[in-house]
This record gives structure tokens, sequence and C-alpha cells, in this order.
């Protein structure tokens, strides 16, 4: 078991009609709001209103548009403008995981007097920043309750996890009900992201009996409740318990005291989504499978043992390889079953620029680190087995 320093300082408000809570709760950080999100399905389902009638003594600047795979031109830069001229104290994210992402950059760059894509690179620290409050109406990427967001720089083909302690959500307000009218492909691809978040964490070499139980009930609540939540969009108890999964899934607690697996699938699919902005869980859906079977050996087998008979039900008494076969095989089966696209060409990516988005990966994602470490050509390889 391996050392570890952990720390949540993000308070969760969690359950139907909580939002009557938000003016005290923001009153705490501010009364100047950067209220941002995304293309206006927060106005189709009356959120947008009932926000600005719960803060008429706030002072509200406004950030419509924010882009699923957030951009930092124009989102990040503009936010950026907009909270050093207009003095804001909070930020408030209406939305989903995009939206808050891309908050968690304008927050740490609104306290940086220097180029803003320095401290998204790292290049410089994050050593201030303004508080977040969010109010999550998709369950999926889990930013909620972690520290980190991704941004995409177009122009580029950079699409990058800007990560600091100063930017976890001060509070997020998490109802249930908020989910229910979102897209059954959307729906679709959140679980898909989310359990890619816990099977980067149980793809380890050290890891704990606890933590792989935690992972391995993830992983099947996600599957059961986000089945449930596409049959019936608006079936409480699935939408609540695929939330609550979401949000634990991504801030590490299911990993501690593992050794880290260095996240490959996340990032080979940074490079699809960075080149073709397409669906982050639907390039997580398409990579996963190839990914396992790419890394399966004798060293890695019981591991795929493991997540074969205590995910899927395989029977332990079969021979280990054929357990191992079957897990991959009844990975790739589950995404097909919720509706996700499992191949590149589906999403319109072709193999005229495999080699480039490898090369890229190689270079950028630090892949050789991970749990198999991948160099160029293995990247390649598994991209090619995508198409």
């Amino acid at each position: 078991m391996q050392n570890f320093e952990y720390q949540t300082p993000t308070k969760i408000i969690f359950g139907q009609g909580v939002i009557e809570k938000l003016p005290g709760v923001l009153a705490q950080y501010g009364k100047k709001v950067l209220l941002t999100y995304g293309g206006g399905s927060i106005k189709k389902i009356g959120l947008y209103q009932k926000v600005l009638e719960l803060l008429k003594d706030f002072e509200i600047t406004e950030l419509p548009g924010i882009q699923p795979n957030p951009k930092y031109n124009p989102s990040v830069l503009e936010g950026t403008r907009l909270c050093k001229e207009k003095g804001i104290e909070v930020i408030l994210s209406v939305g989903g995981g995009s939206v808050l992402d891309c908050s968690k950059a304008i927050a740490g760059c609104a306290c940086f007097d220097g180029e803003p894509w320095d401290l998204i690179t790292g290049k410089a620290p994050t050593l201030k920043a303004l508080p977040i409050v969010d109010i999550l109406t998709l369950a999926a990427t889990g930013s909620e309750y972690d520290c980190g967001g991704v941004i995409s720089r177009t122009e580029t083909n950079d699409k990058l996890c800007y990560a600091s302690p100063l930017v976890f959500p001060q509070v997020s307000f998490l109802d249930p009900c908020y989910t229910f009218s979102v897209p059954k492909n959307q729906t679709a691809a959140g679980v898909a992201d989310a359990i890619n978040h816990i099977l980067e964490q149980y793809f380890c070499e050290d890891s704990t009996l606890m933590n792989d139980g935690f992972c391995e009930a993830g992983i099947k609540s996600l599957m059961v409740n986000g089945k449930a939540c596409i049959d019936n969009p608006e079936d409480y108890t699935a939408r609540a318990e695929m939330m609550f999964v979401c949000t634990l899934a991504c801030n590490d607690i299911m990993s501690l005291g593992n050794s880290r697996s260095g996240w490959p699938m996340h990032g080979i699919e940074h490079a699809l989504s960075g080149y073709y902005d397409i669906t982050h869980g639907e390039g997580l859906a398409i990579l996963t499978p190839r990914w396992m079977q790419h890394i399966l050996s004798e060293r890695t087998l019981p591991r795929f043992v493991k997540y074969g008979v205590n995910v899927f039900g395989i029977d332990g008494r079969l021979p280990k390889m054929e357990i191992a076969q079957k897990a991959i095989d009844s990975t790739y089966a589950f995404f097909q079953s919720i509706g996700m696209p499992m191949h590149l060409r589906e999403v319109g990516i072709g193999p005229e620029r495999i080699d480039e988005m490898a090369h890229h990966v190689a270079v950028n994602e630090g892949l050789e680190n991970a749990y198999v470490p991948l160099d160029e050509e293995d990247i390649k390889a598994i991209l090619l087995a995508s198409l």
C-alpha cells in the first residue's frame, strides 16, 4: 500500500430541491457573481430562471456558450477578462462538467497577471483562485468533487488537464432532478466516462482489497443504473445513484494507497477529442476494449481475471485467459448495449491523422509511466485497432 495525502474541501449538498439553499451559500463568498453556463439547456428546464430569481440581490455577470471540450479561446479568456473587469468575487457554474472545468480555469486565471496558458500548462504555479460554487446538471465527469479540469486549445490541438488544490469547488449542489432532461446519448456517454474513471484507477500494479471492492461496486452500479436512466430518464432512484457514483469516481477516493495507473485511456482520448472535438465518453468507449486487448499479457492477466469474475460474474473456474477475454468482450458489449459508437469511423475519424495523434499523445501524455507503459507504436496500434 502506497503512502498518500488526501483532502477534499468540497461540501456536497445532495438531493431534490436543495437549490433553495443557494443564496445563503453563495453569500459567504461574495455578491459579485460570474454565472457560467453552456448552450441553453438550463433555460429549457427552468433552472436559469430559478437561479436568477434566487439571486435577485446579487450582481450577476453572465458567461454563456461554454462548449463541450471547453475552449481556452474564447471561453477561458473571456471569463478571465470579465472577472478582472467586473471585480468578480465568486463563480457560479451551472451545467455539466465542461462548464465546471472551464470555470476552474477561469478561477485560477482571473487571479494571475501573466499569460493564462502558462497557468493551464503548469509553466506558472496557481497561487490564488476565485471560489467556485456549482449546480450540476449532468452526471459524468466528477468535476464537482475534484480539483482538475480539461481545457482544449483548438489552434494547437491540445487538450490539457489543469489542476490545483485551489480550484476545488467550495460547494456543489447535486439535484438528480436536473439530469432528467439529459438526452439518452449524453447519459450513455456520461456512464462510459465515469466507468473509465474507475477503470483507470482499478488497473494498477499495487491495490488494496477495499479499493478493488469500491471500484467493482462502482462499475456495477453505473452499468445497472446507467441502463435504468436510459430506459426511464425520470427514474429518480437510478439518476440519484448514478450521480453519486459519478461524483466519487474521479476524486481519487477509490484509489487511496494504490499505485498510479497513468490514466492511459484518457491520455489517448484527449487526442481524439482535441483533434476532432468528439464526445469524450464516446471516444473512451471506443478505446477501452482495444486498450485492454493490447495490454493483456501474463503480467496483467490476474487483474483481468479479478475484473471479469467480480464485475461480470464470469465463472472463476474457467481458464484464466478465457476469463480475461470474456471480460474484455463483456466490456465492449456493455458499451455497445447503451448505444455507444464502437469504432472511430462512426464518429468521423479515419486513418489520416493516426500517426500525428499517436505522436502527439506519446510526447504530451507521459504514457511511458502508465500501468503498462505505452510508446508511440503502442498508441498507434490501439488507435488503428479502434478504427
